[in-house]
């Protein structure tokens, strides 16, 4: 049964079952609500949650742990010797999946039916050809060994699908049932019922909670094994990043980190300035009407998807300063791709978010300290000056730091406008390269990561993660102490 009547199903019968639930509460008290230990509503929520939140929780349950059985199962039918010359293991399983989901689209527009797939054998037919008549893509032939586990692995998802439907039905069925057979006028549904959703907004909250910590893990893991075949002392200490997936790769930090903090540098000085006088515009001249009108203006800049900023840094703001400083002008720049121009661009999009940050800290200083300002005889510019920048500038700190956290992690803009060079140069109009950057490329295509070429993209994003996790931290430290010393 497909995913999508599976869900709709039940939830048609925790439709049915709310007002199946309340009839069967007001016909237990005779029709007065007034004998109902709770209202009619809370008696058919519980029998609606019942059937809905267990089978979605098996459910749940069943589709993250599915692939991962399936999986095991098939890589341990493939035996070692039926590896192709130079595949890893994961390459394999990775065509493995994508001739199952082409034999799988083949059998859904007819092209084959599940007796042909069954007896379908690799040196009868080419079946390279035919799964790339159906839109899936191989770059080989499709072997022996990977075509019969692809159609175990096809097998063993219709059958875990099959039995995850039927269960996930019953459970819902059971559900239903014995909420509405404990249904009757003393039976406490609303006590029951916000219990249930407690439990729900809890498991919402932890929701967030175990992500982080899963992602934290991934990197870990996959880092410590990065450090196992590569040394640690070069990755930090080196100054050449070189990798090569034949072997004799360098793989050293530092030229992406200069080139992530120049970069980032460079549109800080452009965000900070900009941002921080808007700011003061908005909230200490601009009138209501003016206010109305410019703040949602810059924050449009916020919603500018960052490709589009890529964009804007490859087709305009590149040429715009090749012409300025380049071979027509200065000189000093070859080409459109480089350091300024990814700053400059990047600059520009951390100006909403310096200038709506301060711009409420701003307003957080109380009235209570212009008004003594004004009234020792401070015009409005020694106020702005010497007292609310002052008192602000705690949080303002805080601001500065986030965006500066915003800029280091930021991917698309770098990978358009500032190259893919990794080098150690102080020259803002050379080409370079950033951590985020370099992860996208070692994980571009099928990676294998049992190879350290690989798996230092785990290691480049453990850097980068505590880096920023080490600029958030000091960001709220401060803006905490800030609100500690004015409350």
């Amino acid at each position: 049964m497909p995913l999508h009547w599976l869900v709709l199903i039940v939830l048609a019968l925790s439709a049915v079952g709310f007002f199946m639930g309340r009839g069967r509460a007001l016909q237990t008290a005779g029709g007065d609500r007034r004998l109902l230990h709770s209202l009619p509503h809370y008696y058919g929520a519980n029998v609606a949650l019942s059937a809905m939140v267990p089978a979605f929780g098996v459910m749940l349950v069943w589709l993250l742990a599915q692939p991962l059985i399936v999986n095991t199962s098939i890589e341990r039918m493939i035996p070692t010797e039926a590896l192709p010359e130079g595949n890893t293991l994961s390459l394999v399983m990775s065509d493995v999946r994508r001739v199952a989901q082409g034999l799988d689209i083949a059998v859904e527009r007819g092209v084959l039916s599940d007796a042909e797939v069954a007896s379908l054998r690799a040196d009868e037919t080419d079946i390279r050809a035919m799964l790339g008549d159906v839109g899936v893509a191989l770059g080989a032939d499709v072997p022996g060994p990977v075509l019969e586990a692809a159609k175990n692995h096809r097998q063993q998802t219709a059958r875990g699908a099959m039995i995850m439907s039927i269960a996930v039905l019953v459970l819902a069925l059971i559900g239903f049932a014995y909420a509405f057979w404990r249904t009757n006028a003393q039976f406490r549904a609303r006590n029951i019922v916000e219990a249930g959703v407690r439990a729900l907004l809890i498991m919402a909250a932890s929701l967030a909670v175990l992500t982080t910590l899963g992602i934290i893990l991934s990197l870990i893991f996959n880092t410590i094994e990065f450090f196992r075949l590569h040394p640690a002392k070069d990755f930090f200490f080196g100054s050449v990043w070189a990798p090569s997936f034949g072997g004799g790769s360098e793989l050293a930090v530092l030229p992406l980190l200069w080139g992530t903090l120049y970069i980032s540098l460079i549109a800080l000085i452009v965000a900070v300035p900009v941002g921080l006088f808007s700011a003061i515009y908005l909230s200490e001249y601009a009138g209501s009407k003016m206010r109305a009108y410019i703040k949602p203006l810059i924050e449009i800049l916020a919603g500018i998807p960052t490709i589009v900023y890529g964009l804007f840094a490859l087709l305009t703001v590149g040429p715009l300063l090749l012409g300025l400083f380049g071979s027509q002008g200065l000189g000093w720049m070859q080409a459109g791709t480089a350091v300024m121009t990814a700053g400059l661009v990047m600059g520009i999009m951390l100006i909403p978010f310096v200038s709506s940050l301060s711009d409420d800290i701003i307003n957080a200083v109380p009235q209570s300290l212009r008004d003594g300002s004004y009234g020792l005889g401070a015009t409005k510019s020694e106020t702005i000056r010497q007292v609310v920048l002052p008192a602000a500038l705690p949080g303002i700190v805080g601001a500065i730091l986030l965006a500066a956290s915003r800029a280091i992690g930021e991917t698309m803009i770098v990978v358009m406008g500032a190259g893919a060079a990794a080098r150690l140069s102080m020259n803002p109009f050379e080409a370079m390269t950033t951590v985020t950057a370099k992860i996208v490329s070692q994980l571009t295509g099928d990676a294998d990561f049992a190879s350290p070429e690989a798996l230092v993209a785990f290691a480049l994003g453990m850097t980068l993660f505590v880096i920023t996790l080490c600029l958030n931290a000091f960001a709220l430290y401060i803006v905490r102490k800030y609100r500690e010393q004015y409350e």
